[in-house]
C-alpha cells in the first residue's frame, strides 16, 4: 500500500451500493462485510486523490432481463455482436440500492463516476462504458479526470469483484496506469469465480494486494 497521501495514487471504489449487497437484488457473496473496512481505509486518508463509481440505471435498462421477454436473469444474450450478462433490475436511479452506502464516511470522495446511464449501453468499468451499437466503449472521463492530476497509479476495490472491480482495474492497466485490486476489500457475485479472477489479474499484470 502506498504512503499516507501519495500524490500519483488514487483509490478507486467501485460501486459501493446497497443493491450489491445482502438484501439488495443484485447481491455479492458476504457483501456488507466490506462496509466497515472501506469506511476505515477511507478515514486514514492514505490516498490524495478518491473517486467512486455508482450504477446507475434508468428503468427499462437494456441490461435488465426484464427489459428481454422471454429471458430470465443470469441468461447471456449477444448485444452488439458482444455477450451480455442479463441482471435482475438493480440501481435504478433514485432509488435506494442505488445510493452510496450510508455505512462509508465519503467526506474524503473527490469525484463520483456515474456509470449505466445511457439505456442502450451496459457499463462495468469505471473507465470505459461497455460496447454499445456502434461498436465502440466510451469513455466515462475518469482517465483523463486522473491524468489532470498526475496520477499513474491506481488501486480498486468495491462490488463486484469478478465483474465491475475486474473491468476498472483491466481497463486501468490497458489505458497506462498501474494498477492493484485490494483483494480483501471487494467481494465476488460468486466466490467460485476468484480462479478466473486472480489469472485475469495476473495475466495482465495487476497487483493483487491481499491486506491493508
Amino acid at each position: 500500500m502506498p504512503p499516507p497521501a501519495q500524490a500519483h495514487a488514487a483509490l478507486i471504489l467501485v460501486d459501493v451500493q446497497p443493491e450489491f449487497m445482502p438484501g439488495g437484488t443484485l447481491a455479492c457473496d458476504h457483501g456488507d462485510t466490506l462496509v466497515a473496512g472501506i469506511d476505515a481505509l477511507l478515514r486514514q486518508r492514505r490516498f490524495r486523490h478518491v473517486v467512486a463509481t455508482q450504477d446507475w440505471h434508468p428503468p427499462g435498462h437494456v441490461s435488465f432481463a426484464s427489459a428481454h421477454p422471454g429471458h430470465a436473469p443470469f441468461e447471456q444474450i449477444t448485444l452488439y455482436g458482444q455477450p451480455q450478462t442479463l441482471w435482475p433490475d438493480h440501481c435504478v436511479q433514485g432509488t435506494p440500492g442505488a445510493a452510496l452506502h450510508p455505512g462509508v464516511d465519503w467526506t474524503a470522495l473527490d469525484a463520483v463516476i456515474r456509470k449505466g446511464s445511457d439505456p442502450a449501453v451496459d457499463s462495468y468499468s469505471g473507465f470505459r462504458e461497455n460496447h454499445g451499437p456502434r461498436g465502440t466503449r466510451p469513455s466515462t472521463g475518469l482517465a483523463g479526470w486522473l491524468r489532470e492530476r498526475g496520477v499513474d497509479e491506481v488501486f480498486v476495490c468495491g462490488l463486484a469483484r469478478d465483474v465491475c472491480v475486474l473491468w476498472t482495474a483491466q481497463d486501468a492497466r490497458a489505458l497506462g496506469f498501474r494498477a492493484s485490486v485490494l483483494w480483501e476489500l471487494s467481494r465476488p457475485v460468486t466466490p467460485d469465480s476468484d480462479p478466473a479472477t486472480r489469472a485475469a489479474l495476473q495475466a495482465q499484470g495487476i497487483g493483487i494486494v491481499v491486506s491493508v
